[in-house]
């Protein structure tokens, strides 16, 4: 029973950090990457399809993404949903590849992004409290009921902080690297 609840919570947990981890991977840097556009969504024959599916993504350059459409005919749709996302990148397209030009980001761009990977992280720490909250909740009301004894609520509850622990850590490291990222001129 307590393996059961301390999995789950695990599973829980790690679903929150790779929550944080992808969101942080679509977050605009001074360096071009892949994870700014591949989840982006096209309307490909009425339907809301990820870029990833529709093209290659490349990176030939640093500063730059290229955009190759697996079907030629999807070129101007793909081109529609980037600059209707919030990315503030203008498409170059030269009839069979999209390139997009990364601009070095302001100080002041810099900043606010600074600010929501903080906000993000926050987010994501208080995913993985919620979790803990709820597993300890679980824990103690199987002791409530007799179905543990207290000394294994007892242990059960201190494996649950060591799991919150653990990935109160992973989603700190996830947010400093981004931030390391941002910063970097």
């Amino acid at each position: 029973m307590i393996k059961d609840v301390l999995k789950d919570a695990e599973e829980r947990m790690k679903s929150a950090v790779s929550v944080l981890e992808e969101d942080l991977m679509g977050m605009r840097t001074g360096r071009a990457s892949t994870g700014l556009v591949e989840k982006l969504m096209v309307e490909y024959y009425g339907t809301p399809t990820p870029l990833y599916q529709l093209a290659t993504i490349t990176i030939p350059e640093p500063q730059m993404i290229a955009i190759r459409p697996f079907d030629k005919s999807s070129l101007k749709t793909i081109e529609k949903a980037i600059l209707a996302s919030e990315l503030g990148l203008t498409p170059n397209n030269d009839g069979s590849i999209i390139r997009l030009n990364i601009p070095a980001l302001t100080q002041e761009r810099r900043l606010e992004l600074q600010k929501l990977v903080n906000r993000r992280v926050e987010e994501a720490r208080v995913a993985v409290r919620n979790v803990r909250r709820s597993a300890i909740d679980d824990l103690r009301e199987f002791e409530k009921e007799k179905m543990i004894s207290e000394d294994d609520g007892k242990r059960g509850q201190d494996d649950v902080q060591k799991l919150t622990d653990k990935y109160i850590h992973q989603i700190e490291e996830a947010g400093k690297r981004k931030e390391a990222e941002i910063l970097e001129i």
